[in-house]
């Protein structure tokens, strides 16, 4: 039992997680400038680790949810690529978050709301893996058999 509210907990705190990505692909659809300032702010050199650690711990819980989800393959490669790209930050993260960053200023909003569209469907597909498949049983919506009926 107490392994099961473990996964339970594990899967609410996922579908957070792909609600958190989720906003902010919208926030790249409804504001590519507001999109790119919060990117950029995660990449900054007094940031980043604080990033990394939001990722890897991102990356763990998706791992951990995944057993209980419809997707659970695809939910622990996905955490596993990123706790590696949480791990891998620190060391490489703003050189890699340069060149892409440049692209979207170089591409403007067009650019900017392609990479949000993306995460926005990273963000609903982990919603969709982690959202429980059938609602809790809750015996007060149980119909109750008709008096005089066998």
């Amino acid at each position: 039992p107490a392994l099961g509210r473990g996964r339970n907990l594990m899967a609410r705190v996922a579908l957070v997680i792909g609600l958190f990505i989720a906003l902010l692909g919208v926030l790249g659809l409804v504001a590519p400038n507001a999109f790119v300032e919060v990117v950029s702010f995660f990449q900054t050199p007094a940031i980043i680790y604080l990033a990394s650690a939001i990722r890897v711990a991102f990356g763990v819980i998706l791992i951990l949810a995944a057993s209980t989800s419809r997707a659970p393959m695809t939910l622990r490669v996905l955490g596993g690529l990123i706790a590696i790209g949480g791990l891998l930050s620190p060391f490489f993260g703003v050189r890699f978050a340069q060149p892409i960053l440049a692209s979207w200023s170089a591409g403007g909003p067009v650019v900017v709301r392609i990479w949000a569209a993306f995460g926005l469907l990273l963000g609903a597909f982990i919603i969709y893996a982690v959202w429980p498949r059938r609602p809790l049983p809750n015996n007060s919506f149980k119909p109750k058999p008709l008096r005089g009926s066998a």
